[in-house]
């Protein structure tokens, strides 16, 4: 699907979005980041070796979608450092910082246009948002002003699954009680999340990765819905 579909919002109680490349731009993003890595190392060339330390631990996750295993928020590090010949102290350190903390700060600026407003817009019909990303969401959902219902990630321990398998989404709808055909997931990668939904039967959208000003998919959606907010059959 796209937003060019008309989505059924009567049945919709819930939507699910993904986080990275769904609620903001991560070209954006990517490109202050490597100024600032760039800034960063260039000053401390003895410490390059975390970079690479970085973009292990991306291809290490890369390479095992749909992964299950105990207690996924550890073994992502293990991965890194067995892959990368890394102490697993330095790879958490190094990771939690780049990827969990410093990026938050710009992330405000990053947001696609209309994110906020459509949030602003589901609330106001009633329907739940919920969040499910692969990696920790709450701390860049407050740098965005952004707020769910209920957050899940594939690292939490009561998921332990990767995308595309579809043990986030499942846990989602078990959790507020209604069916996957009730929600709506909005994701940004076809082969994770829009496999991911389909596994789970759950309707999807895949974001449609327009220029950051020329982005318009969820001025479109929230259009829509208020089109339905505004039929005789609505009151």
């Amino acid at each position: 699907m796209t937003y060019s579909k008309q989505v059924d919002w009567d049945r919709v109680k819930a939507v699910i979005f993904d986080v990275d490349g769904t609620l903001y731009t991560q070209s954006r993003l990517r490109s202050k980041m490597l100024v600032d890595l760039l800034g960063y190392y260039a000053l401390r060339p003895w410490r390059l070796q975390e970079m690479r330390i970085l973009q292990r631990f991306r291809v290490e996750r890369e390479k095992r979608p749909g992964m299950a295993i105990p207690d996924l928020e550890n073994a992502q590090y293990a991965w890194c450092a067995d892959g990368g010949g890394f102490p697993l102290e330095k790879v958490r350190k190094v990771v939690d910082y780049w990827m969990f903390q410093h990026p938050n700060q710009y992330l405000a600026k990053c947001v696609y246009p209309g994110t906020q407003s459509f949030f602003a817009a589901l609330r106001q019909r009633g329907i739940t948002i919920g969040i499910y990303s692969d990696y920790p969401a709450q701390d860049k959902l407050t740098a965005m002003n952004l707020a769910a219902d209920i957050i899940v990630s594939s690292t939490d321990p009561h998921i332990n699954h990767l995308k595309p398998a579809p043990q986030g989404l499942l846990y989602l709808t078990a959790e507020l009680g209604i069916s996957p055909s009730e929600c709506l997931f909005i994701g940004d990668r076809p082969e994770l999340d829009g496999v991911c939904a389909e596994r789970a039967g759950m309707p999807y959208l895949i974001v449609d990765k327009q220029p950051f000003d020329q982005f318009t998919f969820y001025t479109q959606l929230e259009q829509q819905l208020a089109a339905i907010l505004t039929t005789p059959t609505h009151g």
